[in-house]
């Protein structure tokens, strides 16, 4: 706290109360309301996107080289989560639409992320079967190792048909002559969105320069049980259309199953399996629904 205290004194603030939101401090002060993160702040993103015209990022008070941010507090509104989202899709769209740039394409680039994909999946396909193994090898399994043992078949299915899909990725990128990158946040989900009289992006800390596919993949892995994916990315593509391997990435990405780990109490284990279960379900009838439509 006494730390906290001495970085609002860098900039006059004199705190009347404070409230503590996850890893952020809710500050009031006579000058208004703050919130205050141990964040190392990515100025140099931040600058770019303000003469890219993003305006979408609440007002920052500190001076760039801190190792914390303070900005102006704003009070998100109260609306229904699926109609956020397609908010924050939106403005998701608006930033990757005000900082598309295209370089030469580089093949180690692509043999890079080709070659950390394959070994993922081959890393996927060793774990499971020495997990698997175990599992099978028990006179009497626990209700969580017999969920696993019947439903390994999709799991391997899954990885399967993930390592099609990244040969055709491959193939298909060896065309390439021009490669688009955009300006990520690098953490989207809902917790990392406001909306006021206008939308606010907060929490830069992950940004950077990278493919539009990324950010898709990681609101993706925050809210694939939350939410039906199918309008959110229609209406992403909709200001933002994707180009063909960059819908093959995010396919493969967001195809790759969890690493289910047998701990905890028999309920998490089961909780944990049944969740990773329904998001290879909810994905496979994302892609084939997305297929059904080209």
């Amino acid at each position: 706290m006494s730390q906290l205290r001495d970085d609002l004194k860098k900039y006059k603030l004199n705190a009347k109360s404070y409230e503590k939101k996850g890893d952020a401090t809710i500050i009031k002060t006579s000058d208004g309301t703050f919130v205050y993160k141990k964040n190392k702040i990515k100025n140099e993103i931040l600058t770019y996107l303000k003469s890219r015209s993003f305006d979408y990022i609440p007002e920052i008070i500190t001076s760039p080289g801190e190792d914390f941010e303070i900005y102006k507090y704003i009070n998100d509104l109260n609306i229904p989560k699926e109609q956020k989202i397609l908010d924050l899709i939106h403005l998701t769209a608006l930033l990757h639409s005000k900082t598309t740039h295209y370089k030469e394409v580089d093949m180690g680039d692509f043999e890079e992320l080709y070659e950390d994909l394959d070994n993922n999946l081959k890393y996927l396909y060793s774990y499971y079967t020495d997990l698997i193994t175990i599992v099978e090898s028990k006179v009497y399994m626990s209700p969580s190792e017999s969920l696993l043992a019947r439903n390994i078949s999709k799991i391997y299915d899954t990885i399967s048909n993930t390592k099609e899909k990244l040969e055709k990725w491959h193939e298909l990128v060896k065309e390439k002559t021009k490669i688009r990158k955009v300006v990520i946040h690098g953490n989207l989900s809902l917790d990392h969105f406001l909306r006021r009289e206008s939308s606010y992006l907060i929490s830069w800390r992950k940004a950077k320069i990278d493919s539009p596919v990324m950010d898709l993949y990681r609101l993706y892995l925050n809210h694939a049980l939350d939410f039906d994916f199918e309008p959110v990315f229609r209406e992403y593509e909709r200001h933002y259309p994707l180009m063909e391997d960059e819908k093959e990435l995010l396919e493969i990405l967001i195809s790759l199953p969890d690493i289910i780990t047998l701990s905890g109490t028999e309920y998490e284990k089961c909780k944990k399996i049944s969740k990773s279960l329904d998001k290879i379900y909810k994905t496979e009838k994302l892609l084939s629904e997305e297929k059904s439509k080209t």
